[in-house]
């Protein structure tokens, strides 16, 4: 038997072209593949910016908390050198006074002196001892530890 369809005119995989091969076929447009990758670049710059910002927040977050322990470490060290007569205890707050220039470390705070109060003690501030020995200023009247 012959086939009366010419041969120019039928596909062997019609289901391979790029178009339409029949009349009742779906229309098959071809993508404009320069916009489909704008978007999917748009799409991964907003992505990768967010995630970036994302970032800087949380390196800024660590700055922020490695320069609060650098200055805890900063203060110690000064409230150490200072004179202390007694064994401070983790979590209550010590009052720093400086006499000449010598610092005094004393349980005493400005308000509870009274008149007996000597009047070369130059309040400095007041700092709690923290559970790692670091020092955390609560008043800094004098900007000494800033």
């Amino acid at each position: 038997m012959i086939n009366p369809i010419d041969k120019d005119k039928v596909a062997e995989n019609p289901g391979l072209l790029a178009y339409p091969h029949t009349i009742g076929s779906i229309v098959i447009k071809p993508e404009d593949l320069g916009k489909l990758k704008s978007k999917a670049l748009s799409a991964m710059r907003e992505q990768t910016d967010m995630h970036l910002l994302q970032i800087q927040k949380q390196v800024e977050l660590l700055v922020t908390q490695a320069n609060e322990i650098k200055q805890r470490i900063e203060i110690s060290e000064k409230i150490y050198t200072a004179a202390i007569a007694f064994e401070p205890l983790v979590g209550h707050i010590y009052h720093l006074y400086k006499k000449g220039n010598e610092f005094k470390l004393l349980m005493i705070a400005p308000d509870e002196w009274g008149k007996s109060r000597s009047e070369m003690l130059e309040y400095v501030n007041s700092a709690r001892l923290l559970s790692d020995h670091t020092w955390e200023v609560i008043n800094n009247f004098k900007g000494l530890f800033v």
